[in-house]
């Protein structure tokens, strides 16, 4: 069942504006990473403390209709808020251009995380830039169709 409720822009103007024009435009407008022209996907969760909805534009890394869910932050010192929000409530969906799927996110490890991690890297290479910047070993979710 999709995710219903209450949604809560993000406060950083760029995310708030890329995943407007993206719903917006059924994933046809604003469908790729800045400058990069690679394409991303909107990943829906609810806040752990609010309960409300939240959207991210995330790199697209997609294998057999599964989605890595990388919790880069660019290779910042601490995991993003919303990490923490798919760790306390692993419900979310997935929307890819027009298709909007519901899943659950499950964090892997081992050979599970390392193919996921090649499949990553090989879809932005920035990745393992980010990694080689942070002690943090980078989390990564599986979206699962549900």
């Amino acid at each position: 069942m999709p995710l219903e409720g209450e949604y809560e822009p993000s406060s950083w103007d760029w995310v708030r504006e890329q995943v407007e024009e993206f719903e917006a435009s059924g994933g046809e407008r604003a469908n790729t990473f800045a400058d990069t022209g690679l394409p991303i996907i909107v990943m829906t969760n609810r806040g752990h403390k609010s309960g409300k909805l939240r959207k991210t534009p995330l790199m697209r890394v997609e294998h057999g209709g599964e989605y890595a869910l990388i919790a880069s932050v660019g290779g910042a010192p601490s995991n993003p808020g919303w990490y923490h929000n798919v760790k306390a409530d692993p419900h979310v969906t997935v929307q890819d251009g027009a298709e909007v799927i519901d899943a659950v996110a499950e964090e892997v490890d081992g050979d599970e995380r390392a193919a996921w991690w090649d499949r990553a890297v090989a879809a932005y290479s920035d990745y393992q830039t980010y990694q080689d910047a942070t002690e943090r070993r980078i989390p990564m979710f599986v979206a699962r169709r549900t």
